[in-house]
């Protein structure tokens, strides 16, 4: 009996470490904030049970998690020396898994992102490969270069809205506003990351701009973004798009920004900068389900 539940603790260790390395969470936000965009921003005139009960929108959602999930694991396999340095807990969880069977799991996602894009059209099928293939490309090479590396982080961040978006033909201006908001706020996010992993990162020669230019330079960098951020939140605010009660998320995140700034130039330890990663983490999270403001009425009209 003792043996049997030492080795279903191990079978939840190695889920709970698969869970972490994939990052469960992000993903499963990802899928929320898919739906929700498709519901609210991307296909507002459709009813809602059309939109949950769309096979081809639901292979593309899970195609997109399953991809992304890969990139988390090939990232993992990459950074293990680094994160050893960085995220010690996490990494110790993390390992649970070898790198053989990361290895071997993130074939197999890669493998089922593109079959079951086979079955919306050839243009998904293009589309997963090419995100598949700059995914592993960002992991091995890309991100260990300042600036490209950031850029191309946030741009595979945003590209499973890109799905949807092209799936529904719809390219209102609304929509590049919000994507040029969430753009901005997961690049600060990256930039937030690199110098919290400032350690890790110096000592295996990633060079990400912290590494490079220095934290006064990141910092300096850090604020522009913050600046232009105000940009799309300030149209959102006042233009009159269709939001609903959103406009008051924006308020929030526009208050929320200006404290992360100014907390920004106040830190100077890993921990501090943990805090003002989760800060942004949260204004992504908070921004994910107030999608739900932009129509009250909706939720309870579409439906049926």
């Amino acid at each position: 009996m003792g043996m049997l539940s030492r080795k279903n603790k191990l079978v939840l260790l190695k889920l709970a470490s698969l869970f972490s390395v994939v990052r469960g969470y992000n993903i499963l936000i990802l899928f929320i904030a898919q739906y929700l965009a498709s519901i609210y921003i991307l296909a507002p005139n459709m009813p809602i049970r059309d939109i949950i009960l769309d096979v081809n929108l639901f292979l593309l959602v899970i195609a997109s998690t399953f991809a992304i999930a890969s990139g988390y694991l090939i990232n993992n396999f990459y950074d293990a020396e680094k994160d050893l340095i960085n995220r010690p807990h996490k990494t110790l969880l993390d390992n649970y898994i070898s790198q053989k069977t990361k290895l071997a799991i993130y074939f197999t996602l890669n493998f089922l992102s593109v079959i079951l894009a086979s079955y919306v059209s050839f243009k998904a099928v293009i589309f997963f490969s090419v995100f598949i293939f700059f995914l592993w490309f960002y992991s091995h090479k890309l991100k260990k270069y300042p600036f490209i590396g950031t850029l191309v982080a946030s741009l595979l961040a945003i590209t499973p809205f890109f799905v949807v978006f092209v799936y529904y033909h719809n390219f209102d201006m609304v929509i590049f506003v919000h994507a040029t908001f969430l753009f901005l706020i997961i690049s600060i996010r990256e930039l937030t990351k690199d110098l919290e992993n400032l350690k890790g990162d110096l000592t295996q020669d990633y060079r990400t701009i912290p590494v490079v230019y220095g934290v006064k330079f990141s910092k300096i960098i850090i604020s522009s973004l913050v600046a232009l951020t105000l940009v799309p939140t300030l149209i959102l605010i006042f233009k009159k798009f269709e939001i609903g009660y959103m406009h008051y998320y924006f308020l929030l995140s526009f208050i929320l920004m200006i404290t992360f700034l100014f907390f920004l130039w106040k830190s100077s330890s890993k921990l501090q900068y943990t805090l003002l990663h989760n800060l942004l983490k949260l204004i992504i999270v908070i921004g994910v389900f107030s999608i739900l403001l932009i129509d009250i009425d909706v939720v309870l009209n579409r439906v049926l």
